[in-house]
């Protein structure tokens, strides 16, 4: 279970307020409003009436291309979302904006790096946005503790849980430090994470519920969706298979709610990986092949397609169909190898043999079984 959830994503956080010095025309404001809540498309619409109006103007246009940028990445549109931020980061070289500023465009490329499976940059890049930032006369602690909170997500991708937990912890002191309670909340979210990663399932459950308290405060139904999705994980890893299924189902109503299909698709799967592990692969099947149909086309949720593949993988296997198993398999390998993860690979490589052990190939099972646990071993001589 733990593995459908390692990278689950939270919602925008808006810090966009560069240079409150000047006044931010009404729809640049409507605009952050419309990010706030997640409703992108009418975000962007907002933008493109404002441009004509911002674009002459260097701290407005700046703040527009930031949002613009912003809304782009969470539509799943992430080389445009690269582009407008190339152009924001030209802007911000002017002598008006100082380092926070210039730090505020490397976060968020960063974001977009993330999103594209390309975690040695992000990573890069928010280790120089939190060095820019401490360069300013007046360093941005919001700032800082998204950049924390972000760069743990890098970490736990590329399964370092001491630096996914130091940069979490550091998010969330930050994250006090300003009082900003929704950026308390995703750093507990990612303090949970890797609290699930190192089988600490107790204190994952402490810290999700905690996320899910200020989710549900300020009304926020797509964090809360993904929040109770990772609840449901955990409690099914607890071994409350009652708990995760209420759960699951509150995250897909929530998910439907904040009309998110990418988060929809995710708490499906989930509950698909329920019903797998507890007799039902026609149940597990049918919803986890929604969930591949729904993420079709979404480069920023491949590793989330994948995961859904094998369920689907594992279910065929399980109804006795090991042509068809195989098949959905190499479409996981595939999906993983895509973004570069070896845990990912080699939970397709651990279903991939149980498929043949499943069809009395021990040979080729302990074959694919071996091939797992050499990419994951950490000593090699």
């Amino acid at each position: 279970m733990a593995a459908a959830h390692t990278l689950v994503e939270l919602p925008p956080v808006t810090t966009l307020a560069l240079v409150p010095d000047y006044f931010p025309s009404d729809a640049l404001a409507d605009a952050d409003a419309l990010i706030g809540e997640s409703r992108f498309d009418e975000a962007l619409e907002r933008l493109d009436d404002a441009w004509p109006d911002v674009r002459a103007h260097p701290t407005l246009a700046l703040r527009h291309q930031l949002a613009q940028s912003w809304a782009e990445m969470y539509r799943g549109n992430l080389e445009q979302a690269d582009e407008i931020l190339q152009r924001a980061q030209r802007i911000a070289q002017l002598p008006q904006f100082d380092a926070a500023v210039r730090a505020e465009v490397l976060y968020r490329r960063g974001c977009v790096a993330f999103k594209q499976a390309d975690i040695a940059r992000a990573t890069e890049l928010y280790t120089r946005a939190l060095e820019t930032n401490e360069w300013a006369p007046q360093p941005r602690t919001l700032l800082a503790a998204n950049a924390y909170e972000w760069r743990s997500r890098c970490h736990q991708f590329r399964r370092d849980w001491d630096a996914a937990a130091r940069d979490a912890e550091r998010a969330l002191e930050l994250a006090y430090e300003v009082g900003d309670e929704l950026c308390q909340a995703h750093a507990l979210f990612q303090v949970s994470l890797v609290a699930e990663r190192r089988r600490d399932w107790l204190f994952a459950r402490f810290n999700a519920e905690r996320a899910l308290a200020l989710y549900e405060r300020h009304g926020d139904m797509l964090a809360t969706a993904r929040i109770l999705n990772n609840l449901g994980g955990i409690e099914f890893l607890l071994g409350n298979v009652g708990e995760a299924e209420a759960y699951l189902l509150r995250a897909t109503e929530s998910a439907s709610s904040a009309e998110s299909d990418p988060d929809l698709a995710q708490a499906v799967n989930s509950l698909a990986r329920v019903y797998l592990r507890t007799g039902r692969p026609a149940e597990a099947r049918a919803r986890a092949q929604r969930a591949v149909e729904i993420l079709a086309g979404r480069t920023d949720f491949r590793e989330e397609l994948g995961n859904a593949q094998l369920v689907v993988a594992e279910s065929l296997s399980a109804e006795g169909n090991a042509d068809g198993a195989r098949d959905w398999v190499d479409a996981a390998e595939e999906t993983f190898t895509s973004i570069d993860s070896t845990s990912h690979l080699a939970n397709a490589w651990i279903a991939r043999g149980d498929v043949e052990r499943a069809s009395s190939e021990i040979d080729a099972a302990a074959a694919w079984y071996r091939r797992a646990a050499t990419t994951l071993a950490d000593v090699h001589f």
